[in-house]
């Protein structure tokens, strides 16, 4: 069992310390190629899953209602937990709710349930971002306009995708298997963009960032577990959906702390030993829905 969960997680944890080494020597402006990344790389990702032939959106209408259960759960269980440690809601509570399900979510399920899993995955990673773009942004501003939602690259490809599945368009294989590789760019650039920008997240706030490092992954499990036998998952897809609950903060968190003015040091900090703590609570999760 060790060494399997060394041969999967070793990949993930190589790029980031790949790019966590390569940021502290060079020091390089990964502004473009996030931009680059969201803009085109995730979203030919997402559309070449949700066009492809063998997307079925029904199969995973249950896990998608499962990860939204996630997602506001875990904002449940730490909204009165920041009330305790006398902790800004509108700080501790987001990252506690999204989590990185695309720096590592979407290649921690490629590398542990194959290939074939990755529009499961795929569903996970939009329900997640769709409720971060727009309930997100409204947590931690009421103000916050959501009507141009449908502009962000991410959501617009998603539209289009499930516009095609529903209709049942057949497109040029070619013109999919392009798009397709477009997409395979963005994982491994997730993953060493992560490590890039960990250089330049402060360890401050260090009490608050160890709570959020445990109840991060530990409220996302408590509501995985029950969600996936009320919603009568097959196995492949409950074992995922406990396994996204177990991820650390997303680093997409501290991007809305700084957009909305919200104590954004404190929320990189967060981020940061959030995904320091993933090296326990993730093989941990592995552990748990792997067979034996």
């Amino acid at each position: 069992m060790l060494t399997r969960l060394l041969a999967i997680l070793f990949p993930i944890f190589a790029i980031v310390l790949a790019g966590l080494v390569y940021g502290r020597i060079r020091k390089p402006d990964m502004s473009f190629a996030n931009h680059l990344n969201m803009d085109m790389f995730i979203p030919a990702l997402v559309f070449a899953t949700l066009a492809g032939k063998s997307f079925e959106l029904a199969r995973y209408a249950p896990l998608a209602l499962g990860t939204f259960a996630i997602v506001l759960g875990s904002g449940l269980v730490a909204w009165p937990i920041a009330r305790l440690m006398k902790e800004d809601p509108k700080t501790f509570v987001p990252p506690m709710m999204f989590n990185n399900s695309g720096n590592i979510g979407l290649p921690l399920a490629v590398l542990t349930f194959g290939p074939q899993s990755l529009p499961a995955a795929v569903i996970m990673f939009l329900v997640s971002n769709l409720l971060h773009f727009s309930f997100g942004a409204w947590l931690l501003d009421h103000r916050a306009r959501l009507g141009n939602l449908w502009r962000v690259p991410v959501v617009m490809a998603t539209m289009i995708g499930l516009l095609i599945s529903f209709t049942g368009i057949s497109l040029w294989p070619p013109l999919v298997k392009g798009v397709s590789m477009m997409g395979e760019i963005s994982i491994p650039l997730l993953l060493f963009s992560l490590g890039v920008r960990l250089n330049d997240t402060p360890w401050g706030a260090w009490r608050t960032a160890m709570v959020g490092a445990v109840v991060c992954p530990v409220s996302g499990m408590l509501v995985a577990w029950p969600a996936a036998r009320l919603l009568d998952l097959p196995q492949e897809q409950a074992a995922m959906l406990f396994v996204f609950g177990a991820l650390p903060p997303a680093v997409l968190n501290y991007v809305f702390a700084e957009r909305f003015r919200q104590e954004p040091d404190r929320v990189a900090s967060i981020a940061l030993i959030g995904n320091v703590a993933s090296l326990f609570f993730l093989p941990a999760a592995l552990a748990f829905v792997l067979p034996r």
